[in-house]
């Protein structure tokens, strides 16, 4: 069965380590911020110039005025900081965010990825994430591995216009975790109850299946 975007969120969330800066995209990649684990340091940036996000808010304590990037309404920690777009900006620039978490239209086997614009559809635009993916060493992609109408989003190579050309190292989508390594996708973990084959029927790209591939637990 697909993961929820919670469980996504949920998984993306072992990814991260104690004492990280990391920047969470628009959509899926906010929900990771819900799941940080008891006990760890984490610094959650948002490029409109916050450090030090918290978990969504409760009507008991929402603040209209405290966003992330995606004009969503967040809380901040204690010990965050607020500052002007530029210094954020600079922060990501300078390499300074340890993981980096997006959405994606399309990753493709030479991570390449595509996330800014559908030709001829009203999206959000670039946003930040041009900066982020010049800017970060460590990315991870989550998305659903096909769109509604079936079509993969794991390509031979993409169809978009690119947001960064060969940064895209790790991809969770909806059915399974993968690494991208010489050209190819290598999956690494399936989510809970769905097969290898279904996995290989939505792949487009290049895939790699090793003997030793996990299922994922929650």
């Amino acid at each position: 069965m697909a993961l929820t975007r919670e469980q996504m969120a949920q998984r993306v969330a072992r990814e991260l380590k104690d004492g990280y800066y990391v920047n969470l995209g628009i959509g899926i990649p906010t929900l990771v911020a819900n799941y940080v684990p008891d006990g760890m340091e984490v610094m959650l940036q948002s490029e409109n110039g916050l450090l030090g996000m918290g978990e969504f808010p409760t009507e008991a304590t929402i603040d209209a005025d405290m966003i992330n990037a995606g004009k969503q309404t967040v809380t901040a920690r204690r010990g965050a900081s607020i500052f002007d777009s530029a210094q954020s900006f600079a922060m990501i620039r300078g390499g300074h965010v340890d993981l980096t978490v997006l959405g994606a239209f399309e990753v493709d086997v030479q991570g390449n990825i595509a996330s800014w614009m559908i030709p001829g559809k009203l999206v959000k635009g670039m946003g930040g994430a041009m900066d982020l993916v010049a800017g970060a060493d460590n990315i991870i992609v989550t998305m659903t591995h096909a769109s509604k109408d079936g079509e993969s989003k794991l390509l031979p190579m993409c169809s978009l216009p690119l947001t960064g050309a060969g940064c895209i190292r790790k991809v969770l989508t909806d059915l399974a975790y993968l690494e991208i390594e010489n050209g190819a996708f290598i999956l690494r973990e399936t989510a809970p109850g769905v097969s290898v084959e279904e996995i290989v029927a939505k792949t487009a790209g290049k895939l790699i299946v090793p003997d030793d591939v996990e299922e994922m637990t929650f």
